[in-house]
């Protein structure tokens, strides 16, 4: 298992993207969360099989989502997010 934090930037907030992410996410066998952040930008963490996460990073990027991301940045989590499924958080 892996795990990531993903920021996407750009027009993210106020277009359903956390709802958009958490439907793509259904068909993938991964877990963690999304949310906005108060600099508009939204973070996603997430873990699963290196190739399940990969992707569901692609299916994100080839979605309807592309025409609302200016900017991704990836890093490498050392433990995995504390969540059973994949849900949108608020705060």
């Amino acid at each position: 298992m892996i795990a990531k934090q993903v920021f996407y930037s750009g027009s993210v907030q106020g277009v359903g993207f956390r709802y958009t992410v958490k439907q793509i996410a259904k068909g993938f066998s991964i877990t963690g969360w999304v949310k906005n952040l108060a600099d508009s930008r939204v973070e996603m963490q997430i873990a699963g099989e290196p190739e399940e996460v990969a992707e569901f990073l692609i299916a994100i990027t080839q979605s309807e989502l592309r025409a609302h991301i200016r900017e991704t940045s990836e890093n490498a989590l050392t433990t995995l997010p504390d969540v059973r499924s994949f849900e949108i958080r608020h705060g």
